[in-house]
C-alpha cells in the first residue's frame, strides 16, 4: 500500500515537473520589412559597392525586439555564425580588437545597449566602421547584436554559445564574467 502511494506520488510529481518545462521559442523563419527578395546566403546580400537599394531597416525603439534575440540561444548562436560570415572578425579578430575595438571588454565607446549595437551595425560609426543598411536583414542584425553583447558576458550562461572549435581567442561566452560596459570619454 506504502508502495504504490509512495509511486503515485512520484509520478504526480514527475507530471508536475514535465508541465512546467518550457522550452524557448526559436524562430527560424523571420518577417523582415527590409529582406531582400531573395537572401539565399548572407554573402548574398552583402554586395560591395552598395547594389541594389533595400528598405530602411525598422526603427529598434519601436516594440521590443531586441528582448527576443537577447536571451534566446538560438539567435546568439546565430549572431556567432553571422559574426564570422560578414568577417566582423577581420576587424574585431573574434572578439579581442584588432583594426577594430574589442568587444570583450568593458570600454564600449556607443553603449553597450542592443538598441546602440544595432545602430552600430545598421548605420556604422566614424572612421572604420561601415554601415551595413540595407544589406543584411534585421532578423540577422539582432542575431548579431546578442551575439556582441554575449561576448562581454551580458547574455546568460544558459544562452551563451560554447567555445568555438575554430579558434578561441579567450574563455567561452558560457564561462565569461559579466562586466558592466561603460562609455569611453569622447574627447
Amino acid at each position: 500500500m506504502k508502495a504504490t502511494r509512495f509511486a503515485a506520488a512520484c509520478i504526480a510529481v514527475a507530471a508536475v515537473a514535465l508541465a512546467a518545462c518550457e522550452r524557448e521559442q526559436r524562430r527560424f523563419q523571420e518577417s523582415s520589412g527590409n529582406a531582400p527578395a531573395q537572401a539565399a546566403s548572407p554573402a548574398d546580400t552583402v554586395r560591395p559597392g552598395g547594389g541594389p537599394a533595400a528598405k530602411s531597416p525598422a526603427d529598434p525603439t519601436t516594440g521590443d525586439v531586441a528582448s527576443l534575440y537577447q536571451e534566446n540561444a538560438y539567435a546568439i548562436s546565430q549572431g556567432k555564425q553571422l559574426f564570422t560570415w560578414y568577417n566582423c572578425v577581420g576587424c574585431h579578430s573574434h572578439g579581442g580588437g584588432g583594426m577594430g575595438p574589442p568587444l570583450m571588454d568593458d570600454k564600449w565607446r556607443y553603449g553597450a545597449e542592443p538598441e546602440a549595437i544595432y545602430k552600430t551595425i545598421v548605420d556604422g560609426r566614424p572612421n572604420g566602421m561601415p554601415s551595413f543598411a540595407g544589406r543584411i536583414v534585421d532578423s540577422q542584425v539582432w542575431q548579431l547584436v546578442a551575439y556582441v553583447r554575449s561576448m562581454s558576458g551580458l547574455a546568460r550562461s544558459d544562452a551563451a554559445p560554447g567555445r568555438s572549435d575554430a579558434m578561441q581567442a579567450g574563455e567561452p561566452e558560457t564561462r565569461r564574467e559579466k562586466t558592466r560596459p561603460r562609455p569611453e570619454p569622447q574627447g
